[in-house]
């Protein structure tokens, strides 16, 4: 998931699926999902014409795009979803029939019984505003800042929100572990978000303007260009202190997108497990009067590697089941002090806490 907050055109986003992230907000986005609908017969036939139609001029693989216009082509005509029950069980077998042939996970059908409607190119701010009381409740989805013994900063946060809404409280964040001597950022639980976010947060461990990723958008072959910033609120982390970046399975979009931009520049060292893999940013289409398609219509693209992590996700540096990644960035955390300080008492103390971690973690 993947949008623009300075509304370029060369950048789409999905609003509703990053909402939908916020648990508190996804109970009043679906409040009418369970609300009966009949699905006609005509609407079932539109809905499969209007998303192989939409795949052959957005999707960002045209190859791709018709193998799976055909596959659900073929699935209709042979009454496939003629007896699908509800609306939401039509969609999410449309999306695992458009899945098991592009493997793709930006991609997916939405069911909206309120009546479906085109997402935006990229939200407003009069979009995002209903929104602020409600993803402030959940703190912008940071969970956790803390300092951790040996003066490791550590940050835990589930979504890259919108700058516009969650600005304030990344900030907030970076500058409580501007003056740790590691830092640990745990995206393990983080699904993705907006890649204004990523460059934001990432301009707060560079010392000068760094270019971190391009999205190439299908149509008009535009592309988008995203640099870290040098001017930034609050106290800044700097670019020569070690970070560490915690990752599991579960870890998506726009997470990878940091992850792998930070591990290509040689700035952080990913622990944990082998990332998602999804690169290709989505936009939600309006396809029949109930029905939308979210599309990725663009690919990421690192200007180190002139590649990305679709399909194949971003490995760690340090491989670590999930729920030990942290206690193995610690120590590495630890051991990366031990031996840069000049401080002799400062090696004996992270000696004596590296010492401890071999009966408990942090």
């Amino acid at each position: 998931m993947k949008c623009r907050v300075t509304f370029s055109v060369a950048a789409g986003c999905m609003l509703a699926a990053l909402i939908a992230a916020w648990p508190a907000v996804d109970a009043l986005a679906q409040a009418t999902a369970d609300d009966a609908v009949v699905i006609s017969a005509e609407e079932r036939a539109a809905l499969v014409s209007g998303i192989g139609t939409k795949l052959g001029t957005e999707y960002v693989d045209p190859v791709v795009a018709k193998k799976m216009a055909d596959a659900i082509a073929t699935r209709a005509r042979r009454g496939e979803y003629a007896d699908v029950a509800s609306g939401q069980a039509l969609a999410d077998k449309l999306k695992a029939d458009l899945r098991e042939v592009s493997h793709d996970q930006h991609l997916w059908i939405g069911y909206h019984p309120e009546g479906a409607r085109d997402e935006p190119i990229a939200p407003t701010t009069a979009d995002l505003d209903p929104w602020r009381p409600h993803v402030a409740r959940d703190n912008f989805a940071f969970d956790k800042v803390e300092r951790l013994q040996g003066n490791v900063g550590y940050v835990a946060f589930r979504i890259f929100a919108y700058p516009y809404l969650a600005a304030e409280t990344a900030t907030a964040a970076m500058s409580f572990v501007a003056h740790t001597d590691a830092l640990i950022i745990d995206l393990r639980n983080n699904a993705g978000g907006d890649p204004d976010m990523v460059a934001y947060l990432a301009s707060y461990l560079f010392d000068e303007r760094t270019h971190l990723n391009d999205i190439l958008v299908r149509k008009g072959n535009q592309l988008q260009q995203y640099w870290t910033s040098p001017l930034v609120p609050g106290q800044i982390y700097g670019g020569s202190k070690p970070v560490f970046v915690l990752t599991s399975r579960a870890t998506f979009s726009a997470a990878e997108d940091f992850s792998y931009a930070l591990q290509h520049l040689k700035r952080a060292t990913i622990v944990g497990e082998k990332t998602g893999g999804g690169a290709h940013p989505s936009r939600e289409f309006r396809i029949t009067d109930h029905f939308t398609a979210a599309i990725p219509y663009a690919r990421s693209m690192s200007p180190i590697t002139q590649a990305n992590w679709e399909g194949t996700g971003v490995a760690p540096d340090i491989a670590a089941p999930a729920d030990r990644a942290l206690a193995v960035a610690y120590q590495a955390a630890l051991k990366r002090i031990a031996e840069t300080t000049p401080d002799p008492q400062r090696k004996v103390e992270m000696q004596r806490l590296l010492d401890a971690q071999t009966t408990a973690g942090p």
